[in-house]
């Protein structure tokens, strides 16, 4: 294969190329920055389950979805201890939604709630074993959002 030197380019497309570059080496600091703040509405949403004594594990789960897409965030629960998992996003009009299920696909939840951008599901499982909390966007102004999910546990 032979590859053309970059100065046989014209100057229009060596800006082209230059500032595709840029972005392309960019994007993963911007995507990462969005979950980031995403984690960290998560966390202030757990804030509360804190101060109730439940301890907030650093485990966190993150990524973009589009409206209505789910995604299965898979966790080793055990019998007697409660669980909170509670979800956010850091875009303000988003709507957002968590429920967990056994690993029979039998929704579990002891209570759950909805507050815009958060979104949190508690569950005490009745014997130990894999949980999965199904997270989705409602609503959201933007073709991709980013979410974030913390749980705590007593």
């Amino acid at each position: 294969m032979n590859f053309l030197p970059f100065s046989q380019f014209g100057p229009l497309t060596r800006r082209f190329a230059v500032v595709a570059i840029v972005l392309v080496a960019w994007t993963p600091c911007l995507v990462h920055a969005t979950v980031d703040d995403a984690l960290s509405f998560a966390y202030e949403a757990a804030l509360p389950y804190y101060k109730q004594g439940y301890s907030v594990r650093k485990d966190a789960w993150g990524g973009d979805l589009g409206v209505r897409d789910k995604k299965a965030v898979s966790s080793q629960l055990f019998k007697g201890n409660n669980y909170w998992f509670l979800m956010a996003t850091d875009v303000k009009s988003a709507t957002l939604s968590v429920h967990i299920y056994d690993d029979n696909g039998n929704l579990v939840d002891a209570e759950s709630w909805q507050r815009g951008r958060f979104a949190g599901a508690r569950v005490s499982p009745k014997a130990t074993g894999t949980f999965f909390a199904i997270v989705q966007i409602l609503k959201s102004p933007e073709d991709r959002t980013p979410w974030a999910l913390v749980y705590g546990y007593k």
